[in-house]
């Protein structure tokens, strides 16, 4: 007996004086793709197609290879399959119901991949017909959310939620889709929600869910109201936003772990023992190789979780029930999307058993533990355009949990201390920290060490000026909680202290590159403000009176860096320049610094000279700062004083 092989839609035989046999159900899609009306010859036509297994690659495939034309001459045969899809959702046989759900995705994949090449016809007038688009999609919205809230089976909520995704994203702007106005009106969010807030369901599909719900609010979010973002701002009930959490934090920790795998994996491997041999030029390299894809979608519902409803806020520094007993899957499956907004959920096993891993030596984690070391991770390569949006909205959401004021009283919470691992860039310079040496600190520690350890690894010719705004406003927005509660943080303030000088430098050795692409300016004066908040208010804030030394110790070490920027600004701000506004404000900024350096360094000076010292230790010159900060008339130092002096430089 020949052997019947399979491909794409067609039964062919092994004998080649036989011509290939089409299966039944291409053969009816044939019949659709004609302008006759099928059930004109088979009145049970459609009852048939839906027992049939659907063959998706050759109906999309159909859709692709027509003319804009010819679709629009078997419009009427495309209205009817869908009418007869959605009809068919209300059966009570499941194999029904799947094969019109499935064929719901090729037709709306089909269309509206047929529309990217040839426009001048209306989606929802393919698809539906005008007149009858309304009464379409309210019964397919309803369909849809009665499936999704059933007892039923497991598989078919899944295909619900991946056609809902299908028409989400079949547009790449996704305020583009105007179906989805229909969605508004037909809303799916209680339904999301209750998947959310049911451990099981939340199992199997929490994952597609939240990237259901973070695409769905985005739909025209600044041109009308969204209901979406309305409910989603309300939300009040513990369950749903743990669960979403949860989701997060799974997804988030997922690929931290597929990231550390890969590195270990590397780092034993010969690519390990051939730079222990050449040395470190090959380093970069090494890193680019281990990145892994990055998750672009739970990162925005992270931030529309945190950005709009202030009780997921708490959610941030909660520990999970789930999180009691952890094991490690033989074989995870990868969950991270192939795609930046990919839909790929984490399967059900990796979801129950693998999360929360927790750090060897940590006693819990929670979700913005997991956030931070995601951060540190995707953060590493801007030159990568995913990683550099990921980065991006990394800070986003950062800036939003910095702005909030409950964020900032579990952040600084001295009885809520954590050992935080974040991923440190590969460096020539430095040696990797010993993960065991981590002390536990209140978590604002971890978020100002991933501020700084941005800002010493991304000082490069192509200048993530928009990251650098973002983290320096993130410092900002810590040190002003510190200042207005008087929260005296343990921290080392120095390295903060060198990575700005570091990068005020920076910006002056390349100010003609850089000036022909950014603003320069805008950051330099967010810089100066920081360094002028810690000199008015770090009374308030800094731990120890010799902080205070430290600081002023900083200033007068790198005076030159101070000096050399007042010169360059005030270069530019003399000049009938378009620079001369922007920086004029640096120019008076730089008040307090210069005031604290022309009354130091004299001092400092006349010691050596004295002395017979060339050059001054460290304690020398904080004993020196000491003294004569003690004995200095604050008063002679005021701002306005200062200002009105300056005032005649223009």
């Amino acid at each position: 007996m020949a052997q019947v092989e399979k491909r794409g839609g067609l039964l062919r035989k092994s004998s080649a004086s036989k011509k290939p046999l089409k299966e039944k159900v291409v053969l009816m899609y044939d019949e659709i793709f004609m302008t006759e009306d099928p059930s004109k010859c088979s009145p049970r036509f459609w009852e048939e197609l839906f027992l049939m297994k659907v063959n998706l690659e050759y109906l999309e495939g159909k859709l692709e290879s027509l003319d804009g034309e010819e679709l629009m001459k078997i419009k009427d045969n495309i209205n009817c399959l869908f009418q007869h899809c959605i009809q068919a959702l209300g059966e009570e046989h499941p194999i029904r119901v799947v094969n019109a759900l499935q064929t719901l995705c090729a037709l709306i994949r089909g269309v509206h991949q047929k529309n990217k090449s040839t426009s001048g016809f209306d989606i929802i007038n393919m698809l539906m017909g005008f007149d009858k688009a309304e009464l379409c999609m309210k019964n397919l919205m309803e369909s849809l959310d009665s499936l999704l809230c059933a007892e039923g089976s497991e598989s078919l909520k899944s295909l619900c939620l991946k056609l809902l995704l299908c028409l989400v994203t079949v547009t790449d702007n996704i305020s583009q889709n105007t179906i989805l106005e229909y969605v508004m009106i037909n809303s799916i969010f209680e339904a999301i929600l209750q998947i959310l807030s049911h451990p099981p369901s939340r199992r199997e599909h929490g994952y597609d869910a939240v990237v259901l719900l973070a695409l769905l609010v985005n739909y025209r979010k600044y041109e009308s109201v969204n209901p979406y973002i309305v409910k989603l701002s309300i939300v009040d009930d513990e369950a749903t936003l743990n669960g979403m959490g949860l989701v997060i934090t799974q997804a988030l920790s997922e690929y931290n772990r597929q990231y550390k795998d890969k590195e270990e994996e590397h780092q034993s491997g010969f690519f390990s023992a051939l730079t222990n041999m050449v040395g470190s030029m090959f380093i970069a390299d090494a890193h680019e190789k281990i990145s892994v894809q990055t998750n672009e979608a739970i990162l925005l519902a992270l931030y529309e979780a945190v950005h709009l409803n202030r009780n997921f806020i708490t959610v941030l520094a909660q520990s999970h029930p789930e999180m009691g007993l952890v094991t490690t899957p033989v074989s995870p499956t990868p969950t991270t999307p192939a795609t930046p907004l990919g839909t790929t959920p984490p399967s059900s096993d990796v979801i129950s058993s693998v999360e929360l891993s927790l750090d060897a030596d940590v006693q819990t984690s929670n979700l913005l533990i997991t956030f931070l070391k995601y951060s540190s991770i995707v953060m590493q390569d801007t030159k990568d355009e995913h990683r550099l949006h990921s980065g991006k909205l990394c800070l986003i959401i950062l800036t939003c949990i910095a702005e909030d004021q409950y964020a900032n009283a579990f952040l600084h919470d001295d009885n809520m201390n954590f050992r935080v691992n974040l991923h440190r860039m590969p460096m020539r310079h430095r040696k990797k920290a010993a993960d065991k040496n981590l002390p536990c600190r209140p978590l604002v520690c971890a978020v100002l060490d991933l501020m700084v350890e941005f800002i010493v690894t991304h000082m490069m010719k192509e200048f993530p000026m928009d990251l650098y705004v973002r983290c320096v406003q993130v410092v900002h927005k810590l040190l002003c909680y510190q200042k207005k509660c008087r929260v005296r943080l343990h921290y080392t303030w120095r390295e903060l202290w060198s990575a700005l000088i570091n990068l005020l430098k920076f910006l002056m050795s390349n100010e003609t590159v850089l000036l022909a692409k950014h603003n320069i300016f805008t950051l330099t004066l967010m810089i100066v403000n920081l360094f002028n908040m810690f000199i008015t208010y770090g009374d308030t804030f800094l731990p120890t009176p010799s902080s205070y030394d430290e600081l002023y110790y900083e200033i007068i070490r790198m005076h030159q860096s101070f000096d050399n920027l007042y010169c360059m600004v005030l270069r530019l701000s003399t000049n009938a320049g378009q620079w001369k506004e922007a920086a004029s404000k640096v120019t008076h900024a730089l008040v307090n610094i210069r005031a604290i350096v022309s009354h130091f360094t004299p001092k400092i000076e006349s010691y050596a000279a004295v002395n017979h010292i060339s050059q001054l230790s460290e304690e020398q010159v904080r004993s020196i700062s000491t003294n004569v900060r003690r004995n200095l008339a604050f008063h002679t130092l005021s701002q306005e004083a200062l200002l009105k002096e300056f005032s005649t430089i223009s």
